[in-house]
């Protein structure tokens, strides 16, 4: 267990990584594009690539925020609650959660195919095919709903999930 416990943190953070470098890409093309700009060139496609770094990095950095406490809980209630209800809640919430994520994996993935299937390009001039940057959308889709099914199976099994708190939840009502 202690291999799989392990693997999962090591999987969700190279996600993160993964996310920080689709981010250092934005950057990395934005200041090509605008030095493109100054010398009178143009770099086709730039604005094209950064939306598809944008919508990589957003999906591959789902769980290992998750895993650091970095989303937006409402908190309010489950801290007004008893141990039980409030454990009751979170299960409802994770199975929720991973259930939409599922659901999502499997049309991201379907959506993937086709886009493959019939070589779906982008409408810009970069003439991208867009099963690629789909792919680390369903990627970091993937990684987000294991992360969500892990953490409600822990919540069920041990009775506590392994979402660490952030200072400022913990701040508040305590």
């Amino acid at each position: 267990m202690r291999a799989l416990r392990s693997g999962l943190d090591g999987l969700y953070m190279l996600s993160g990584v993964a996310a920080a470098l689709c981010l250092v890409t934005i950057l990395s093309l934005i200041v090509v594009q605008m030095v493109a700009r100054w010398t009178g060139e143009v770099f086709p496609g730039a604005p094209d690539y950064a939306g598809y770094a944008m919508a990589a990095a957003s999906f591959l950095a789902f769980a290992n925020a998750l895993n650091r406490g970095a989303h937006i809980r409402v908190s309010l209630v489950l801290n007004a609650l008893g141990p039980r209800a409030k454990r009751v809640l979170e299960i409802f919430c994770f199975g929720t959660g991973a259930a939409v994520m599922w659901y999502f994996v499997y049309y991201c993935q379907r959506f993937v195919y086709w886009s493959w299937k019939f070589n779906d390009i982008s409408q810009g001039q970069d003439r991208t095919p867009l099963w690629i940057p789909q792919t680390a959308v369903l990627i970091g889709a993937v990684i987000f709903a294991i992360a969500l099914t892990d953490h409600l199976i822990q919540l069920i099994l041990k009775g506590d999930h392994r979402v660490k708190r952030d200072i400022v939840d913990q701040s508040f009502g305590e």
